[in-house]
């Protein structure tokens, strides 16, 4: 059986820089010569990184050589083909331990296959299902044996053998004859083909579950992916119904940030959002408590939202929010659909509940996940696989790349696929069931480029809007930018969806009012902007507010009411407000409070009046808040993974580690003495001087720039300077080494 360094030593450069780059921690720092390198392929921590990306059959085919013992001795492929069961060839099982022959799980021929201890260790403890061997029961006695057991027995036995060989039951306490067994367990103990583990636990010997399993030792084993039912639509369809969905997550992103930044939620001790102040908001913005948890996490990873770390901590839109709500839709979707992409969080978790059996909300610290960027990613890699417009079901998809994976993402696994499929949706990244144009360009370049496509998806805005006779509005589509504004500011939305309807009313054509237009403006909007005739009960309405609107005027005094009308003022002063206002008269129409004009103002409509604010220059002035706001957190780096060298850094990592084998192999004569470690300069001068004066070649112990030491054979050609000149005697390329970095240095023996 040949060691793992002497059959990578017969490898190829290219099969090498194949393993260097499929297993990229193989190669930090370089390996000094290929005994190194195959003592990192048998770390546990490398080998189990290797596992991950395994398929389901390769996995089949490594947990084979494992139950064969390839670790203690070498195996022969055949019987790897046999373990894996009657229905897979000989051919499927060289294709599979080639793959693993390629990541150096295994290595020798076909009739000597061997693996190292560490696969053992990083497998299941029963893999295929299969326990331990009973020492005094052989595979002939088993099948005998299980021919005659009982119809318990046999049940008992055959469950075992279908699952896990671990079964728990308190019959097996203590020993029981065969005569004095009332139970098929104490039988079963009673005839050695149940082992005991402990007072509790009994494990069927593997004996006894390959006659059971007959054909199929490893059970049923898929030699091929599975082929899901794809669903097909024209992409042109996907990419439009994305584009609605765009168009509903941004207007509720919006209505989020307006939402807290005028009632701020609290920060909870724990981290994340209290129950009460998720209800709040999802009740505002007529949203499930589920899309709320997605978009409070887009919020605050695209940096819109951010804790305000005061005394009493809250969660307020940043400076940043304001310079998204004003950029076009396509950019709005681009930072959203980039922050979720590379989200370390599980937002999937949100409503679930963790060990202590506490609830799992947005925000909460128990959602962090450091690979969900890395697993989110293969989901929607596996559907951009897929021809436009063709797509997988969650259930399908979450299959397929459970055979393609099924180490990936432990008990979750199967839900990530489907959480990363219902988010993506939600986005606009995946649309029935495809992956959108968009998407597919924003996994190739980013969220930047993706923003285009987008924009080729949304329909395009609208000029114009329906005045319907009962004082509604409905905007039939996507409306543009200062229409929307304006109808926002006039009238308040009243249902959303594809088409907006807006609902008229006193208080919105007020509101109007107030932020500065005149009724003459309200009458141009409806009347340049509406494709239906404007009703007259919609002129009657803004005519009679704004009849009514500015008659009582409001400053500061700290705050002013002035008025024409004596007898409205005396009105106010009648109520029962004018006190909580402190209001008095300086003039016959003028009365003055020391409170804020914004106190004054809401406290006297809030009493049945209209009055409005009006600035130091008498022109009217909006009290209305702009909703609180904090300095946002720069996103933090994503933490660095194992860089994957280029394929001429690989060549070269190949090239050094043949020079190190060189090195290694070449008998050494005379050496230098080291002094504190490493050779006196004036020593190794004279080494390398005579072995350049007698064409002899040298071996070295030299550090690179970057500190990576390695060791090599070198023909000295001269010396000087500080440097030595030499040749290769493995590249047979001529090179510098600079004296200062040689740790050792020998001549090599002929």
């Amino acid at each position: 059986m040949s060691s793992l360094a002497d059959w990578l030593r017969e490898r190829s450069d290219e099969t090498l820089v194949a393993l260097l780059r499929a297993r990229p921690d193989l190669a930090t720092p370089p390996p000094p010569d290929t005994a190194v390198l195959a003592t990192r392929i048998g770390v546990r921590s490398s080998t189990a990184r290797a596992c991950e990306d395994l398929d389901s059959f390769t996995l089949a085919a490594l947990e084979a050589l494992v139950l064969l013992d390839a670790d203690l001795a070498p195996v022969r492929l055949d019987d790897v083909a046999g373990m894996l069961g009657s229905g897979i060839t000989p051919q499927q099982a060289r294709r599979a331990v080639e793959k693993l022959r390629q990541l150096a799980l295994a290595w020798g021929d076909d009739d000597a296959l061997a693996t190292s201890p560490a696969v053992r260790e990083v497998l299941p403890n029963f893999p295929a299902g299969l326990g331990r061997r009973a020492e005094q029961l052989t595979e002939d006695a088993a099948k005998a044996a299980l021919a005659d057991l009982d119809e318990e027995e046999q049940r008992l036995v055959g469950k075992l053998a279908a699952g896990s060989p671990i079964g728990r039951t308190k019959d097996a306490a203590k020993d029981v004859p065969l005569a004095q067994a009332t139970n098929p367990v104490q039988r079963l103990l009673a005839k050695g083909l149940l082992l005991r583990r402990d007072a509790e636990t009994v494990e069927l010997p593997r004996q006894l579950a390959l006659a059971v399993r007959g054909d199929e030792p490893m059970g049923e084993v898929e030699p091929d992916e599975p082929i899901p039912d794809l669903t097909e639509s024209d992409q042109s369809t996907v990419d439009s119904t994305a584009g609605g969905e765009v168009l509903e997550l941004l207007r509720h992103v919006e209505e989020l940030l307006g939402a807290w930044g005028e009632d701020p939620p609290d920060v909870l001790r724990s981290g994340g959002v209290g129950v009460r102040d998720l209800r709040r908001t999802a009740k505002a913005i007529d949203v499930d408590e589920n899309r709320l948890g997605l978009l409070v996490e887009l919020a605050v990873a695209a940096n819109l939202v951010a804790n305000s770390e005061a005394a009493e901590p809250q969660w307020i839109p940043t400076y940043q929010s304001d310079t998204w709500l004003a950029s076009p839709p396509e950019q709005r979707w681009a930072a959203l659909a980039q922050a979720w992409l590379d989200l370390p969080r599980l937002p999937g978790l949100i409503g679930a509940r963790d060990e202590k059996d506490r609830l799992l909300g947005p925000l909460s610290e128990d959602l962090r996940r450091p690979l969900a960027p890395k697993d989110r990613r293969r989901v929607l890699a596996y559907l951009d696989e897929l021809p436009g417009g063709f797509g997988a079901r969650p259930d399908d998809a979450a299959a397929v790349l459970a055979w393609r994976a099924p180490r990936r993402g432990g008990r979750l696994r199967d839900d990530l696929v489907r959480w990363t499929l219902a988010e993506a949706t939600v986005l606009g990244i995946v649309a029935l069931n495809a992956l959108t144009t968009a998407g597919r360009v924003l996994l190739a370049d980013g969220g930047a480029e993706a923003a285009r496509a987008v924009a080729d998806a949304l329909p395009e805005p609208l000029d114009h809007v329906l005045v319907q006779a009962d004082l509604t509005v409905v905007a039939p589509g996507r409306l543009e930018p200062d229409l929307a504004i304006e109808m926002k500011l006039v009238a308040d939305v009243e249902s959303a969806g594809s088409a907006t309807v807006y609902r008229i009313s006193d208080a919105s054509v007020r509101r109007a009012l107030d932020a500065g237009h005149t009724a003459d403006d309200l009458h141009a909007l409806f009347r340049n902007r509406s494709r239906t005739p404007i009703p007259q009960s919609l002129t009657y309405l803004i005519d009679d507010v704004a009849r009514r609107h500015g008659r009582l005027r409001a400053g500061t005094a700290s705050a002013f009411l002035r008025c024409d009308d004596q007898v409205l003022l005396a009105e106010i002063m009648a109520k029962p407000e004018s006190e909580e206002l402190e209001l008095r008269r300086i003039a016959p129409t003028v009365l003055v409070s020391p409170l804020p004009l914004a106190d004054v103002v809401e406290t006297l409509r809030a009493a049945g009046f209209t009055p409005v604010a009006e600035g130091p220059d008498g022109n009217v002035i909006d009290l209305r808040e702009s909703g609180r706001r904090v300095r946002g957190k720069t996103r933090p780096a994503q933490p660095a993974g194992i860089a994957r060298p280029n394929a001429e850094q690989l060549a070269e990592l190949v090239a050094q580690l043949r020079a190190g084998d060189r090195a290694g192999a070449a008998r050494r004569g005379s050496a230098v003495s080291p002094e504190r470690g490493r050779p006196s300069a004036e020593a190794t001068l004279q080494l390398l001087r005579d072995a350049a004066r007698e064409r002899r070649s040298v071996w070295l112990g030299f550090v690179d720039t970057r500190g990576v030491r390695s060791e090599r054979v070198v023909r000295p050609v001269s010396v000087g300077g500080g440097v030595l000149q030499g040749v290769d005697t493995t590249s047979e390329e001529l090179g510098h080494y600079p004296l200062h970095r040689i740790m050792t240095v020998a001549v090599v023996e002929d």
